[in-house]
């Protein structure tokens, strides 16, 4: 015969509560492996533009004047407000008395908007019309606060007959009057030469 003292008793109760549960979490996990496979991709966060403008024009003024207009064929809004302009952007720039003073275009263009930073990319131009003045580079970027343009990159400026090259460039956003960093060289252009 058989006799189970009461201590005995309750290690046996305790060994088949602790066999119990881990006979449920291995059929729990049994069950679930079962399933359909869930594409993980389902659970990344989108960060694709929010919405997309087509044939957009924004206009900047000052005092009721306005200061700049800039087209775009296609504008695309991220979550955070910042915008994409991926078939290129033109700027133009007015003075007070609401006349064309300079321009400004690239072949893409990005606006972020914590920082009220505009950037334009590629074939990167600058005309100021007063002045006669042209620049090109393949970044530009515009704060609108400060009312300056400015890069780090590689710029060509032409001032009616004189082309000056260099690296990293500041300048007032009308393009008035500007600093090149490190120049590399310049050169006078000759009869003919474009």
């Amino acid at each position: 015969m058989f006799l189970l003292d009461m201590e005995s008793f309750g290690i046996f109760a305790s060994m088949k509560a602790h066999f119990l549960q881990i006979l449920f979490i291995f059929i729990s996990i049994h069950l679930i492996s079962c399933g359909d496979e869930v594409d993980s991709s389902m659970f990344e966060v989108y960060d694709g533009p929010m919405s997309t403008a087509y044939d957009i024009e924004l206009f900047h003024s000052d005092s009721a004047v306005v200061r700049s207009h800039l087209v775009a064929s296609k504008q695309m809004e991220f979550d955070g407000g910042d915008l994409e302009f991926p078939e290129g952007i033109e700027i133009t720039f007015f003075d007070k008395e609401g006349n064309i003073t300079t321009t400004m275009r690239a072949d893409r263009g990005f606006y972020v908007k914590k920082d009220n930073l505009y950037r334009g990319e590629g074939d990167v131009q600058v005309n100021n019309l007063e002045k006669e003045q042209k620049l090109s580079s393949e970044e530009l970027f515009w704060d609108p606060n400060a009312k300056k343009i400015f890069t780090e990159k590689f710029v060509t400026v032409q001032e009616r007959e004189t082309i000056f090259n260099g690296t990293g460039m500041e300048a007032d956003e009308g393009f008035n009057e500007y600093k090149l960093f490190k120049v590399t060289n310049s050169r006078t252009i000759l009869p003919g030469e474009d």
